[in-house]
């Protein structure tokens, strides 16, 4: 009997986040298997009577290049199969696959596992991993080989045209040494790459790595920023002068929320006095009690006219920002003005340190550390080589001992 072989989204299984997983779908002697394409997509972005993404799909034309190689590569060793004689299962035809999977170049697999990121809307993960590709090619001219060719000299090599020739931060390399560290891992949970030739027990990612200069204000200090009018600034009104000040305190009353998730808070996630989000970056669930000062920020950006899925602060439009891309896209564009603005209050304050939204994250946590609030409800720091650790330590308690330390804020 033919062996059929089709793309399917697997409507049995639901994930949390309401989308389902896109798969491979075999079938021989009315037997079945799947092969899941590390994909998930919404129902309405899926065509059931043509097995293909719709035109509204996101990465429509990524995905459909995914399901095609997939296709391509079964259907060919069905083939292999048929004219050699061979008789073959289902388990065998996947087998055989996954082991000839082990020649896939570094570059072809980077290269799909962006797309993977960029399907999963993971736009800024996505931009890491182009990042390493375009070190890689400048540093070796080609991606044209394979995890095992992935040794220790080979990764000094790369080093050394990280700082030699490329110019970068022990923190830039360390960034990238990352990201192929975890390609590599991903490669070997595949059966891409073998663990045995793995070199990074000895090539130690952890050696790159710089001391990030203090980024905290002080109680005072914040109250500076808060009584200043931003209207004496400039000669003409600017309004995201304004919005850049109210994001920077929303953030330090705000437990520290990072910008890309308060420029993605909607109306749905207020309630009861209460902010509830999922972390952009993370997917942790986040909670916290507002402030007093930090309800009256928002209450500035109030819309009488909104649904529940409208965006609050004025930088993201649901109709207009639709995908990930979009409002990635957007956020970045609207960091590089903040941070701007924000650089032009701490300089009319002659703060110690220029000013960025991360400084507010830093303050919130380092204000409450040294108004005596135990670091294991919140760490001294909250950038990104500690944000694991900080995750464990703030899952571990109830959000009203949470709320008790933020009164510490002001």
């Amino acid at each position: 009997m033919n062996t059929s072989v089709s793309a399917v989204l697997y409507t049995s299984k639901k994930l949390s986040n309401g989308k389902h997983p896109l798969m491979i779908r075999l079938t021989k002697n009315r037997k079945l298997k799947y092969i899941s394409l590390h994909v998930s997509l919404f129902p309405e972005h899926w065509d059931f009577d043509k097995c293909k993404p719709k035109r509204n799909c996101p990465n429509r034309e990524q995905i459909e290049k995914l399901i095609r190689t997939k296709i391509e590569e079964l259907q060919n060793q069905v083939m292999e199969f048929k004219t050699s004689d061979k008789e073959y299962t289902l388990h065998t035809l996947i087998d055989k696959t996954s082991k000839q999977n082990c020649r896939i170049t570094v570059g072809e697999y980077l290269t799909a596992y962006i797309s993977k990121l960029r399907s999963a809307n993971r736009i800024g993960n996505a931009d890491t991993f182009i990042h390493l590709r375009t070190a890689l090619e400048k540093c070796f001219g080609s991606l044209d080989f394979y995890f095992g060719s992935i040794d220790t000299a080979w990764l000094k090599e790369l080093e050394n045209w990280f700082r030699l020739t490329a110019h970068l931060s022990e923190n830039s390399i360390g960034i990238r040494f990352r990201s192929l560290r975890a390609l590599y891992n991903q490669a070997i949970e595949e059966g891409i790459a073998k663990r045995t030739n793995y070199p990074f027990d000895t090539f130690k990612v952890s050696q790159f790595k710089e001391s990030t200069a203090k980024r905290a204000l002080t109680k005072e200090q914040i109250r500076l920023i808060i009584e200043l009018d931003v209207r004496q600034l400039t000669k003409y009104p600017k309004p995201f002068m304004q919005l850049s000040k109210d994001l920077f305190l929303f953030s330090y009353l705000g437990c520290g929320i990072n910008l890309t998730d308060m420029l993605h808070l909607r109306y749905r996630d207020i309630f009861d006095g209460r902010v509830t989000y999922h972390r952009q970056k993370t997917g942790k669930l986040i909670s916290f009690h507002l402030q007093p000062f930090a309800l009256e920020i928002l209450r500035k950006y109030y819309q009488k006219e909104h649904v529940p899925d409208d965006y609050i602060f004025p930088v993201l439009k649901r109709k207009v920002h639709i995908t990930a891309t979009q409002q990635y896209g957007r956020v970045k564009r609207v960091t590089r003005l903040i941070n701007r603005y924000l650089k032009v209050i701490g300089e009319h304050l002659n703060l110690p340190i220029p000013l960025t939204t991360y400084v507010a994250r830093h303050s919130y946590a380092t204000v409450l550390k040294r108004s005596g609030v135990s670091t294991s409800i919140i760490s001294e720091s909250l950038g990104h080589s500690s944000e694991k650790i900080t995750q464990i330590y703030l899952d571990s308690f109830e959000n009203s001992q949470i709320d008790e330390a933020m009164k510490n804020l002001l």
